[in-house]
């Protein structure tokens, strides 16, 4: 951010770096969390603060908008739902840590390609927290390691601003995976950060992703209750 220019033999006044709220919503069913996604994008103004709410999902398959219904090859007893975000089928369960960045990309003077890269860059940071090279992958987005996906990336932008985002596989049972072709790819590989020498709990990891993402769109975090259901 540029700093204000001051009359001289005075230092600079640098602006504040805008606040977003940060929610931890523990463990939670997606639809109700979708929900609350949408309304709080479509209430919001200029003025709103932004948020970045944090979540672990019971286990649901979500298709994206253009999402194939063939990419679900045996769902079982696995709800899925077709929801409003971009790419293909997902994987949403205990283990994973997801985060959803409710950010004003005009506010931040951000585009929505750039947004995709910042994101996957603070998930990078992360894993090079615990000496884990992740990387990106030409025409399907999301973070690799050894060519095994840990990190999945969905996003909507309306009026500008964001909603949906990132699965982060932690530690969970990948099995469900093989249900799917993952993200709309047959034989996709699918990691986690336990597997890769990570820590086991999502309580290591929630620090370091929301400081990374905070760090990405120089964001000051504030902490914040969980919206009423």
């Amino acid at each position: 951010m540029d700093a204000v220019a001051a009359p001289p033999g005075t230092d600079p006044v640098v602006p504040a770096p805008p606040t977003a709220r940060l929610r931890d919503l523990g463990r939670q069913a997606y639809e109700p969390v979708w929900r609350a996604m949408q309304a709080f994008t479509d209430a919001r103004d200029e003025a709103t603060a932004d948020e970045l709410w944090l979540v672990e999902h019971e286990p649901v398959f979500t298709l994206g908008q253009a999402g194939r219904p063939e990419h679900v090859l045996a769902p079982g007893d696995i709800p899925v739902l077709h929801v409003d975000r971009g790419g293909q089928v997902t994987y949403h369960g205990p283990g994973q840590l997801v985060l959803y960045p409710l950010l004003d990309l005009r506010r931040l003077k951000v585009g929505v390609r750039e947004y995709v890269c910042r994101i996957e860059q603070a998930v990078i940071d992360t894993l090079g927290d615990w000496n884990i090279e992740g990387r990106r992958r030409e025409g399907a987005p999301g973070i690799y390691v050894n060519g095994a996906k840990v990190m999945a990336l969905g996003i909507r932008v309306r009026r500008g601003c964001t909603f949906h985002g990132l699965a982060f596989n932690i530690a969970m049972d990948l099995s469900p995976f093989q249900r799917i072709n993952p993200c709309g790819f047959e034989g996709l590989q699918v990691t986690s950060l336990v597997d890769l020498g990570g820590p086991s709990g999502l309580d290591a990891v929630k620090p370091a992703l929301v400081g990374h993402v905070a760090a990405q769109f120089g964001l000051d975090l504030e902490d914040a209750a969980p919206p009423a259901p």
